[in-house]
């Protein structure tokens, strides 16, 4: 589902050149489970923006459902998330003028997918998230815990192969981020969803069924997690 070689991203800076990630290497097959690890500045939020198309690396490719996206433009890297991908952002990246509602219909709508059936799917995520009462308001609205959830709803809306999240517990208290844990897991199992997180919970890492570690922008261990029937 997702193969990466030699991935590599820097930046120009006034001080020169600074390299972020360096020749990181992994495959994942459709279906399974990883987590990202590392201490704040190792590359992990990059690498899952380099793997989701939301950037372009600077060297090394990404293969996202056998398609390298990496030399796309903007447009194309768009069809491809589109089509393929579901993202969880830390700050949720909620509109600020749509219901919950209307923010989980927004990839539908943007494949040209909309109507009645489209709305009916959304309101369905929406109560399977725990927020059926919540569908007309708006983000301002709701709690972070509950801006999380529609983050959530949204990104399975368009059934994607392949789900992203960038630390999705980082901003919940303890029983709203293990209910959405469980909700990711418990999604990603139903689904057949690939998983890739970030994450700084070694807890949760160990849920995944592997745990890539980073260090300085390279990879320092690839390893388990738990076995694939523990973790979910």
């Amino acid at each position: 589902m997702l193969k990466v070689e030699s991935l590599t991203k820097s930046y120009p800076t006034a001080a020169g050149e600074i390299t972020v990630l360096a020749g990181v290497s992994f495959a994942l097959a459709a279906g399974a489970s990883l987590a990202v690890v590392g201490p704040s500045g190792s590359g992990k939020t990059t690498l899952l923006g380099l793997c989701a198309g939301l950037d372009r690396p600077s060297g090394g490719t990404v293969e996202l459902a056998g398609e390298a996206i990496g030399g796309l433009d903007e447009d194309a890297r768009a069809r491809v998330r589109n089509e393929q991908v579901g993202f969880v952002f830390q700050n949720f990246q909620l509109i600020p003028t749509l219901t919950a509602l209307e923010n989980v219909l927004v990839p539908l709508e943007l494949r040209g997918a909309g109507g009645a059936a489209a709305e009916a799917e959304a309101r369905a995520l929406l109560g399977r998230v725990g927020l059926a009462e919540r569908a007309g308001h708006y983000p301002v609205q709701l709690s972070g815990g509950e801006q999380q959830r529609v983050a959530l709803a949204r990104a399975f809306v368009n059934q994607p192969k392949i789900l992203f999240c960038d630390e999705p517990t980082g901003n919940l208290d303890g029983a709203t981020a293990q209910a959405m844990v469980e909700l990711v897991f418990g999604l990603n199992r139903e689904k057949g969803t690939t998983l890739v997180l970030v994450t700084h919970d070694l807890d949760l890492a160990k849920r995944c069924q592997r745990i890539l570690r980073l260090k300085a922008g390279r990879v320092s261990s690839d390893e388990l997690g738990l076995p694939a029937n523990h973790a979910n």
